[in-house]
């Protein structure tokens, strides 16, 4: 498995690949690679004859106090991951080679860029967009995979490509979970065994939301009332080791991330809260 380290190396492997009659697919990442990463790559490599996975820590998307510095990396163990899942080649260019001195351009989705995730994130979803917009221009991916977790990247992600009118197509694969639950994150990390029992609160609001809305519940404000009722008691029952604190509990389109006051099929139920000084998000698109 190559490593590539510059853009002009990333866009002639991929052209070498399109010469050979093959499709091309890219998993971008931020390294710290887990299961649900892997999970990616294995989508990719399945429907792609061609597959990249870009490794690398994107600087823009995090804010002033955020945890670009501590974000965990593991390039050796990132790679032997890619390698086993069907990997390619290995795209891990420096800071500099994606923001060369001097550059002053971003791409925004304005709107989407300030709901959900991007409410508490000033500036987040400009960064996403922004590496996201490089990744795809360097490497001419024919798919790009991408994981539901990340709900409202996908959501800036899929309306960035249809305004640039980018000939990616964007792939999501399901979430991939613990046996407990919990949702796959590399932030995951960070959480003390205390905080990873609080963190199973998000996934048993997810399971709760579905269980209403099976048994027939479709109205947002009781479907948020009963995430809520779980975060209470959590908080309760958790109330020796440091609380849970809610950023956001929310039903909304997908494709505008605009509230929405019933559940239909496709329709996205969000949840997102700090653990200890974790900040984890979940979902269900509900069906």
């Amino acid at each position: 498995m190559q490593i590539l380290r510059t853009v002009a190396e990333l866009r002639h492997w991929s052209r070498q690949q399109r010469a050979t009659g093959h499709t091309i697919g890219l998993v971008p990442t931020m390294g710290a690679l887990h299961a649900g990463h892997a999970s990616l790559i294995r989508a990719a490599a399945a429907s792609c004859g061609a597959v990249a996975v870009s490794v690398f820590v994107n600087p823009t998307q995090f804010g002033p106090h955020e945890d670009y510095a501590r974000y965990p990396r593991s390039f050796e163990a990132d790679c032997a991951v890619a390698q086993t899942e069907g990997a390619d080649v290995i795209f891990a260019p420096s800071v500099e080679e994606l923001y060369p001195p001097g550059a002053s351009t971003f791409v925004e989705v304005t709107g989407l860029s300030e709901r959900l995730d991007g409410q508490s994130r000033p500036g987040h979803f400009r960064g996403v967009a922004t590496v996201v917009a490089k990744l795809l221009i360097a490497a001419e991916p024919d798919r790009a995979f991408f994981g539901q977790k990340d709900a409202a990247q996908v959501a800036v992600i899929r309306r960035m490509v249809a305004d640039l009118r980018l000939a990616t197509e964007i792939i999501v694969c399901p979430i991939v979970r613990d046996p407990d639950g919990l949702a796959l994150s590399s932030r995951n990390l960070y959480l003390s065994p205390a905080e990873r029992a609080q963190a199973l609160t998000l996934s048993r609001a997810i399971r709760q939301v579905e269980s209403l809305v099976a048994a027939g519940e479709r109205r947002a404000a009781a479907l948020i009332e009963a995430a809520n009722g779980l975060f209470s008691a959590a908080r309760s029952a958790f109330a020796a080791v440091p609380a849970i604190r809610i950023d956001y509990i929310a039903l909304v389109d997908w494709t505008t991330l605009e509230p929405v006051e019933t559940a239909i099929p496709g329709t996205l139920f969000a949840v997102a809260a700090w653990v200890g000084a974790t900040r984890l998000i979940d979902n269900a698109v509900i069906a």
